[in-house]
C-alpha cells in the first residue's frame, strides 16, 4: 500500500504545471513546519546550528522555514521530473550558465568528473547532462526496492549509463574517463564502506567525505566540474549552472584534495543556501571523541 500511495502521488504531480506544483508544496510546507517533531525539521535545525553558529536563533529559524519550503518543492517536483517525456522536462530549463567549463574540460581529452550535489533540482541537472553528453554515473538503489525500476528508468531515459555503487561500478567510471567521457557522482553522501572516506571540514564542521572523487581525478589527471539546477521563483522553471572545481581537488595530498571537494560543494550551496538538502544527516559519522549530533 505504501508503494502504491507513493506512485499515485508521483503520477498526480506529473500532470500538473510547475507553478501549481509549487503552490501545493507551499501548502504542504506549512504543515511540515508546524510539526516540529518530524525528522526533517529536527535534522535541518541541527545542521544549521552546526554550520551557521554565528547566526541568531531567530535567523536560523527563518532559514529553516525557507529550507523546508524548498524541500517540499523538491519532493513535489519528482513526479513531473521522473514521469514525463524528457523533451517536456528539459523545456523547464530557462537558462544555462557556465557550460563552457564542461566543454573545455572535455576538450582536454582526459575525461571529466561531473559532480551534482543535492542542491535545487538535482534530478533535472542530471537529466540535462545525460541528454547532451556520454555519462556513466553511480546509482544507489532506493531503500524501497519497488521504486527501483521507476527511478532507474527516469534517470537513464536521456541516455545515461548508471552503474551500481560497488567496485564494478567504480571500474566503469575509470573506463568512461579513459574514453574521454564523463563520470557522474553525487559528492555529498556519507560513504558507507570502510576506508571510503576521511574527515575534512564542511562549513567548518568535520564531515566524513568520500575519497572516490580524489582518487579518480588524481589517477586519471582529469578535470572536475560541478553542476546544479537552481529553482526559479513562482514556478518559472530552472537555471542550470556549471562551475569549475577548486584547483586543489587534483592535489596529490589526499586530505587537500578532499577538502577542496567540500569547498566546491560549499561554493555551489552558498549561492542557493535554502535549496540545499539540509535535512540529510551529513554529520551522522563523527570523529572519535565527538558526541553524536542526531
Amino acid at each position: 500500500m505504501r508503494i502504491l500511495l507513493i506512485k499515485l502521488i508521483l503520477h498526480f504531480f506529473a500532470v500538473l504545471p510547475l507553478p501549481i506544483i509549487h503552490k501545493i508544496a507551499n501548502l504542504l510546507a506549512k504543515i511540515v513546519i508546524r510539526w516540529q517533531f518530524l525528522s526533517i525539521n529536527q535534522v535541518t535545525r541541527i545542521n544549521l546550528s552546526l554550520v551557521f553558529p554565528q547566526l541568531s536563533e531567530e535567523k536560523r529559524a527563518e532559514m529553516a522555514k525557507n529550507i523546508l519550503i524548498e524541500s517540499c518543492k523538491t519532493f513535489a517536483e519528482l513526479g513531473l521530473l521522473w514521469l514525463n517525456k524528457k523533451e517536456k522536462v528539459l523545456q523547464l530549463i530557462k537558462k544555462v550558465t557556465g557550460e563552457q567549463h564542461l566543454q573545455q574540460a572535455l576538450a582536454q581529452g582526459k575525461g571529466v568528473i561531473l559532480l551534482t550535489p543535492h542542491l535545487g533540482a538535482w534530478e533535472l541537472a542530471g537529466l540535462y547532462a545525460t541528454s547532451r553528453y556520454p555519462i556513466t554515473a553511480l546509482y544507489r538503489p532506493p531503500k524501497l526496492q519497488s521504486l527501483h525500476k521507476l527511478i532507474y528508468s527516469a534517470r537513464s531515459r536521456a541516455g545515461g549509463h548508471f552503474v551500481a555503487t560497488n567496485k564494478t561500478g567504480v571500474r566503469s567510471l575509470y573506463k568512461a574517463l579513459y574514453k574521454n567521457q564523463i563520470a557522474g557522482i553525487l559528492p555529498d553522501q556519507v560513504p558507507t564502506e570502510v576506508g571510503s572516506g576521511i574527515f575534512v571540514p564542511f562549513f567548518g564542521v568535520p564531515s566524513y567525505t568520500m575519497v572516490l572523487v580524489s582518487r579518480l581525478s588524481r589517477k586519471q589527471k582529469c578535470p572536475v566540474v560541478f553542476t546544479y539546477a537552481k529553482r526559479l521563483p513562482q514556478g518559472q522553471g530552472f537555471h542550470i549552472y556549471f562551475l569549475a572545481a577548486p584547483q586543489e581537488i587534483n592535489a596529490d595530498n589526499l586530505k587537500k584534495s578532499v577538502t577542496a571537494l567540500n569547498q566546491g560543494i560549499e561554493m555551489c550551496i552558498k549561492e542557493n543556501i535554502t535549496q540545499y538538502q539540509w535535512n540529510y544527516k551529513r554529520f551522522k559519522r563523527r570523529p572519535k571523541g565527538l558526541d553524536a549530533v542526531y
